[in-house]
């Protein structure tokens, strides 16, 4: 009996030592968190958007909320991460999946990068001459707002602070002179970057008039205005411009709260609500698999077939949109405010989304 025990005692020792050299065994989230649908917990049900979505390689979709953190759908189940999980913040601007299928997290308190078990802050180094921002409502916030990955590898992150590069082993902040016809960006924030099929960047911010171009060498203002197609129509009283994506036709789209632009290389052609475009301010332009783009902005989803468009709405508890994102299955995500989430199969809109406030705790 006393050798029965002993051995027992051994085999829990062992156990024991074995435990303490592995470290505790982390889950991603704890099951609780998981569910059929992505479940606001925090703040006003009216308060808040989707406000971004990625699908990484491994087929998994990535939601990025305002003030909720981000959820992960693995096709059957939402989990979410918050800053209990270690987000630098539960507001999420943007999402980016690396090459190595890491995901890059831009939160209004700066950079997190998720490597599949941990989140990771990552800090870009400011310049010492950074001038204060004149919002004192964003001070320090480090806000990163869109994030790029060009043809080159290198990550191009728009911030609150400017827009900054990075290599894979550090940050370099793209400074342009303005004597040279271009912008200081460390002082000069932007919200969104693309890269079209020549290399050239585009910057938008709504503080400036219309849009930028670097081109390798030095940044163009194109203003809306100047360059407006000539007609009957005029541009609105929002000059500046988003922009958006290149189409399978190498124009360029860009938005702001009058409409919608698109750009051949030489002039802008307007879609507003006169040429059907009747969604109001446009928050997200995309090209799904088939050529046709589709518009979300503060009254709903609207898709051009080249020709003409097509408003949908009808089953959206808040029409207003700010993500889109069309799945491998060729299906189309769409986030909303009120933190909703959509499936569209093209008629119907599936809600994915629910509201379960946290109970209160004494």
């Amino acid at each position: 009996m006393i050798k029965f025990i002993n051995q027992i005692v051994s085999l829990l020792l062992v156990s024991i030592f074995f435990t303490s050299c592995n470290g505790p065994v982390k889950n991603d989230l704890p099951k609780e968190k998981e569910h059929p649908k992505l479940i606001k917990t925090i703040g006003n049900p009216e308060y808040g958007n989707v406000q971004c979505i990625l699908q990484d390689k491994e087929g998994n979709l990535w939601f990025g909320t305002t003030e909720n953190g981000l959820y992960k759908y693995d096709g059957k189940l939402f989990s979410q991460f918050t800053v209990t999980s270690g987000l630098n913040s539960n507001d999420v601007s943007c999402l980016l999946e690396d090459k190595d299928g890491k995901i890059w997290i831009g939160t209004n308190a700066g950079l997190c990068l998720y490597d599949g078990k941990t989140f990771t802050k990552i800090k870009i180094p400011l310049p010492k001459n950074l001038p204060p921002n004149k919002n004192q409502n964003y001070l320090n916030s480090h806000w990163v707002f869109n994030i790029i990955r060009a043809k080159n590898g290198k990550l191009w992150f728009a911030t609150i602070d400017g827009v900054y590069i990075y290599d894979g082993k550090s940050f370099t902040p793209f400074i342009v002179n303005e004597d040279a016809g271009g912008f200081m960006s460390s002082n000069n924030n932007m919200e969104r970057i693309l890269e079209d099929k020549a290399g050239n960047i585009w910057f938008g911010v709504r503080s400036n008039e219309g849009v930028y171009r670097y081109d390798g060498k030095s940044v163009t203002n194109l203003k809306l205005k100047d360059l407006f197609q000539k007609g009957p129509k005029k541009p609105k009283a929002h000059n500046w411009a988003w922009p958006q994506l290149q189409d399978k036709n190498g124009n360029i789209w860009f938005s702001n709260w009058g409409g919608a632009y698109r750009y051949d290389g030489k002039s802008f052609t307007s879609f507003t609500a006169s040429d059907g475009l009747t969604i109001g301010a446009i928050t997200r332009i995309i090209e799904d698999r088939n050529g046709n783009i589709w518009f979300g902005g503060a009254g709903g989803l609207c898709r051009y077939d080249g020709k003409s468009f097509t408003h949908f709405k009808d089953g959206l508890i808040n029409p207003g949109i700010w993500a889109i994102l069309e799945d491998k299955t060729g299906n189309l995500w769409v986030g909303t405010r009120a933190t909703g989430l959509y499936l569209f199969d093209g008629k119907t809109f599936i809600n994915y989304s629910e509201y379960k406030p946290k109970p209160a705790t004494n």
